[in-house]
């Protein structure tokens, strides 16, 4: 009985294995695995590969997805068909891209640390719902011509109490989630996000543990503010188990119509406040699985359906820590 019950498992084992066509994305000049990788279909839809590169497709889930657009930070983008999938994809570095090495002399310099609140809010209505389609950049200025070393970013995150009833109470029980983000940081392109300023990937894990705010210490990153200021920007990349890998969710579901089937992108947890508190636009939005796309500002007239809008909440209010270093 022992023996057919093993046997049992692994046959199972071996069947949800096979349920799914792992594929790994490599770079081809180091053989590693290239981290949260974006898997584009070309309709505007995607999914992101985990940490070891990897993520699943198959045509059962996504029976009209004809190619893959294979993409990273720091490599040349990969068309593939889906017709005879392959189990490895190798992406080219792209040298023009490469990290610029800029050396700033901060040892041992005095410094004092000065913080940006983040905007916090607690209000369902007044949230952004996450989706893994769109990226949200948010715009921070540089006052002076001193020397900045950012150290922290603080992003402002709304927890759901499973009672709707107590959902204004702090001791309420809240709805857990386990979510993986990605981090960016950009230049300051004329008023919108330009290059970025480091092509390392930056990630976090947020759970409902983390209460309103959630500290991304970056200081090892050495990222100095430029001169015109930079952009600081979050997407989700989907939930994840326990240990923070990222799970093989399906991230749109069909719903199907009279005039055909519609894609909606599934909502994520935690839901991100914002506010009209800051006097100016700051905020940006981006499709990321659309090619070519560009930013756009938040702000009526931009084309951007959303209620937040229509209620004056234009910006994503994210905070952060930096230190000003004196003069030698």
């Amino acid at each position: 009985m022992h023996q057919l019950t093993k046997y049992f498992t692994v046959l199972v084992l071996c069947v949800v294995a096979t349920g799914f066509a792992q594929t790994k994305v490599i770079s081809i000049e180091t053989d590693y695995p290239v981290s949260y990788a974006t898997i584009s279909f070309g309709d505007g839809q995607g999914i992101f590969a985990d940490n070891e590169g990897s993520f699943y497709f198959t045509k059962k889930l996504y029976p009209d997805v004809d190619s893959l657009y294979i993409s990273a930070l720091g490599f040349k983008e990969k068309v593939i068909a889906t017709v005879n999938f392959p189990k490895s994809i190798y992406l080219d570095i792209e040298t023009n891209t490469l990290d610029e090495v800029v050396i700033r002399t901060t040892v041992n310099r005095k410094f004092k640390t000065e913080t940006v609140k983040p905007y916090l809010d607690d209000d369902y209505y007044k949230c952004w719902l996450p989706t893994i389609e769109s990226e949200i950049a948010v715009f921070f200025p540089n006052d002076d011509e001193k020397l900045k070393k950012i150290t922290s970013i603080l992003f402002p995150i709304t927890l759901e109490s499973r009672d709707w009833k107590k959902r204004k109470r702090s001791n309420a029980d809240k709805r857990s989630f386990s979510t993986l983000f990605k981090v960016k940081f950009y230049d300051n392109d004329n008023g919108i996000p330009g290059e970025p300023l480091t092509y390392t990937n930056i990630v976090f894990r947020a759970t409902e543990k983390n209460g309103d705010e959630f500290k991304l210490d970056v200081s090892e990153h050495d990222l100095i503010i430029p001169e015109d200021g930079f952009y600081v920007s979050v997407q989700v990349l989907g939930y994840t188990d326990a240990q923070g890998k990222l799970l093989p969710n399906k991230k749109y579901k069909e719903i199907k119509t009279n005039t055909g089937t519609v894609k909606i992108p599934t909502n994520f947890r935690p839901l991100l406040p914002f506010t009209d508190e800051i006097d100016d636009y700051r905020t940006y939005i981006k499709r990321v699985f659309i090619h070519g796309n560009s930013w756009v500002q938040f702000k009526k007239g931009n084309g951007i359906e959303s209620s937040l809008l229509q209620t004056d909440l234009n910006n994503y209010g994210i905070g952060m820590t930096f230190n000003i270093y004196k003069d030698e």
